[in-house]
């Protein structure tokens, strides 16, 4: 039979709401009866009832985290770190894909905001104005997004994008396209903002190509656009999309780097795997998830009782904290000098 509440208040000499409190709230409770308490469930085995336990504390110990497309190689290592740092806090994560449609994500915020004690919104498609809406209703830290007034954890692509456009011009270039991403996405608009400056810093052109898929698909899509451009190097918003280009423009019979230099954001695995390894801007992604974990708890744990895991009710002291992490070019295959005149077929 499973060990009870009342055996480890009985093993430990103390009374069941003491048991209670050490799981429920443990800087209420004497360190030192702490220990033995909980040395004591362990002995025994017992595990604290979640559901009876939020009855209690009005804490569900649980936390959603909703990404743009799950099939993406840039969100696995944070939905990793993000569980990892939530249970070593006795949380749990619940992931919901949105599949890139701000709808969709905005019927999931409304579908988790009772089962959780917040959510975490990664790459968001709705509107500033809508999260600031739906982060009433439940506490929000958002991920690789600007909200003012909300605590979001970013990773600095402006400073990432503008290392990839010098080591374009340090390399000869003067005639570079962005690819974009998806339409409404900040990373897109922090991208072209900081690429657009740092070509006019150096005297080159730069051609903005898109809105486009954030996929394999949407970069080699625009394999022939790139052509016809005339460029002679892309920095693509993430590396699905790189990867895609570089495979389109082969069919095209156009040799990267020896005809076009390609870079991509964000490092995934399949960055290092391919021929020719792709130049890159490595984002945090790791770092990121736990940070939003930190935050999100944060919270929760200096809210007063009657205001955790709800959104914005009276003495509610959420974090509006904005964190910037940093990205790193890393400078692999993919990109070379500038080719000679004529080399490398555009506008052909």
């Amino acid at each position: 039979m499973p060990a009870t509440i009342r055996d480890v208040a009985r093993a430990s000499g103390v009374h069941i709401s003491t048991v209670s409190r050490t799981f429920s709230a443990p800087h209420l409770v004497n360190p030192e009866t702490r220990v033995r308490v909980l040395a004591c469930a362990e002995d025994l085995g017992y595990r604290p009832n979640r559901a009876a336990r939020a009855l209690i504390t009005g804490r569900t110990h649980n936390i959603g985290l909703i990404v743009a497309d799950i099939a993406n190689p840039f969100f696995p290592p944070l939905i990793k770190a993000a569980e990892g740092q939530a249970r070593h806090r006795d949380y749990h994560v619940f992931v919901a894909d949105t599949n890139e449609d701000p709808l969709a994500e905005e019927d999931l915020v409304h579908a988790l905001a009772k089962q959780v004690d917040g959510v975490l919104l990664c790459s968001p498609r709705m509107s500033n104005s809508l999260i600031e809406q739906v982060s009433r209703e439940v506490p929000v830290v958002v991920i690789n997004r600007q909200v003012t007034g909300l605590p979001c954890v970013m990773m600095d692509v402006g400073q990432g994008a503008r290392s990839a456009i010098e080591h374009l011009l340090g390399l000869g270039h003067r005639r570079i396209a962005l690819l974009g991403g998806p339409r409404g996405s900040w990373t897109n608009r922090e991208m072209r903002r900081a690429a657009a400056a740092a070509a006019r810093g150096g005297g080159a052109d730069l051609t903005v190509l898109g809105p486009n898929q954030p996929t394999e698909t949407g970069g080699g899509a625009t394999a022939e656009a790139v052509r016809r451009s005339g460029v002679t190097a892309v920095l693509a918003y993430n590396d699905l999309m790189a990867l895609g280009l570089i495979e389109g423009l082969d069919a095209l019979g156009l040799r990267v780097p020896q005809d076009v230099s390609v870079i991509g954001v964000d490092d995934i695995a399949l960055s290092r795997l391919t021929r020719p390894k792709l130049t890159t801007v490595a984002t945090p992604t790791a770092a990121a998830g736990r940070t939003a974990v930190d935050m999100l708890l944060q919270h929760d744990s200096d809210a007063p009782r009657g205001a955790r895991g709800r959104g914005a009710a009276a003495g509610d002291r959420r974090t509006t904290a904005q964190v910037m992490l940093q990205t790193v070019l890393v400078v692999r295959d993919s990109t070379g000098p500038v080719p000679e005149p004529g080399r490398n077929g555009a506008g052909a």
